[in-house]
């Protein structure tokens, strides 16, 4: 990318609304901006105005007045992306978007590519690598826990946290290394006691974090729950009762979903994904059969399985449903199983409490009048530890950074193992430089363009 050219781009979402907002950032911004500008009040230029200033005027194109806009106004280093910055509130019409961007390009700006105002943050050092990151997970979080981690980590709580440890161990790389100026002399400078504390305090935070990414990807990404069991126990029933409205066709014909349906609820803050699955049973319908085959698929992409069975009628047999069960949890042993009994409201009570006694688990609901929906909507919402969350501690939602801290952790591991044995510090000194290396790649104090090319690509244009 070249960096020292002025970039536009449409900041809010394309499309018709009430108002856009267009972005200019380089070193012609404002006096591209300025060339456009005609403000209403009193002949007033751009380029003499304040930083993080309003102005309202026309914008123009030579004599024709193509909207009455309000012009921000960010003089660098104190804008978004640390340069000068401009950007111009109009009317939210097609015409007027495309009318003002097509004006800035001719007058020499060009088009932002993906990311590319985020990118000149990190350049010019408004964010480090892993908050630039976070201001993606923040435009795409839909649910209150991802949003929290995303304005935590875009805050700097987890650079912090690696940057701590990383300054700490540069402190005691730097006398590893100067025992390399002195090998002949076979002195000591770094304390190897103080060293292995250090080490071990690395460790156990690499391991945290690492242990916190489970948590942190079920918040970034959302909890798949597939719902199985045979045809017409009311899977689509529960699944309209757990959205609220009627997404999933219902009727008494069994084998009525051929396919999987999807769609997403949030439960105390955590998004939930869904998904009503074509019943499990011996049929000779080719649809059919494949929609049974998509359920085990479904099943193995889901996080957790809740396993749905009549409780109404004679043609229900427990000796059938805990074969079932066991083959489910034998297949998927990493799965968690949530049992239901459905239509709890045709059947006594003395009857759910016997058959809970040969299954313990499980929980009676009645889909159709919502009878017990909260109380499998609280076992969903147990199978979340999202503790860490709610005590603010650094949650890893990134799958280069859970990458890079599991790189770290085997480094650090090889540093502690060179302590206790003995091992030279220029054999030490290897495994230190690695250790800071997987750091570095975290923060970006370490990048090259094949990176920045990757994790940029992926921003919306005009973020």
């Amino acid at each position: 990318m070249i960096l020292k050219d002025t970039i536009v781009a449409l900041a809010t979402a394309s499309g018709v609304g009430a108002i856009a907002v267009i972005r200019l950032s380089g070193p012609d911004a404002i006096t591209i901006a300025n060339d456009c500008f005609t403000s209403i009040k009193e002949n007033k230029s751009l380029l003499d105005q304040k930083s993080h200033t309003l102005h309202l005027g026309h914008f123009m194109d030579n004599n024709r007045v193509i909207d009455q806009v309000l012009v921000s106004v960010f003089k660098n280093p104190h804008s978004y992306t640390g340069e000068d910055t401009i950007e111009i509130s109009c009317h939210g019409s097609l015409y007027i978007q495309q009318e003002i961007i097509q004006i800035l390009l001719q007058k020499g700006a060009r088009m932002a590519d993906a990311g590319e105002f985020t990118l000149r943050a990190f350049i010019n050092g408004k964010l480090d690598l892993s908050q630039a990151e976070a201001v993606a997970d923040l435009i795409s979080s839909d649910s209150e826990a991802s949003h929290q981690v995303a304005m935590q980590q875009m805050r700097g709580g987890f650079s912090n946290e690696i940057q701590n440890l990383r300054d700490q161990l540069i402190n005691f790389a730097s006398l590893i290394e100067l025992e390399l100026d002195f090998a002949e002399e076979d002195v000591e400078f770094a304390d190897r006691t103080e060293f292995k504390k250090l080490v071990a305090r690395i460790q156990l935070v690499l391991k945290r974090l690492i242990d916190s990414f489970a948590v942190g990807n079920v918040i970034k990404n959302g909890i798949p729950v597939a719902i199985v069991g045979e045809p017409n126990v009311g899977k689509s029933t529960l699944l309209n009762a757990l959205l609220n409205e009627e997404r999933a066709i219902v009727s008494d014909i069994a084998g009525t979903t051929r396919d999987t349906i999807e769609d997403e609820i949030i439960i105390d803050g955590v998004a939930y994904r869904f998904i009503d699955t074509a019943g499990i049973r011996e049929t000779k319908d080719v649809v059919e059969s494949i929609g049974i085959q998509k359920t085990f698929e479904k099943i193995a992409q889901a996080q957790v399985v809740i396993y749905l069975f009549d409780l109404n009628g004679i043609q229900y047999q427990v000796s059938t449903i805990k074969t079932e069960l066991a083959s489910i949890k034998n297949k998927f042993p990493q799965k968690q199983l949530i049992v239901i009994g459905n239509k709890a409201d045709t059947i006594s009570d003395e009857n759910i409490l016997a058959l809970k006694e040969e299954i313990p688990e499980l929980i009676a609901i009645s889909a159709k009048s919502k009878t017990g929906i909260e109380i499998l909507t609280n076992e969903l919402i147990k199978m979340v530890n999202i503790g860490a969350l709610n005590n603010s501690d650094t949650i890893v939602t990134n799958s280069r950074h859970y990458d890079a801290l599991l790189k770290a952790l085997n480094e650090i591991n090889k540093v502690d193992e060179a302590i206790l044995n003995n091992v030279s510090s220029d054999l030490m000194a290897i495994d230190i430089r690695e250790t800071l290396y997987y750091f570095g790649l975290i923060t970006g104090e370490v990048t090259n363009d094949d990176l920045l090319g990757n994790i940029f690509a992926n921003f919306c244009i005009g973020k």
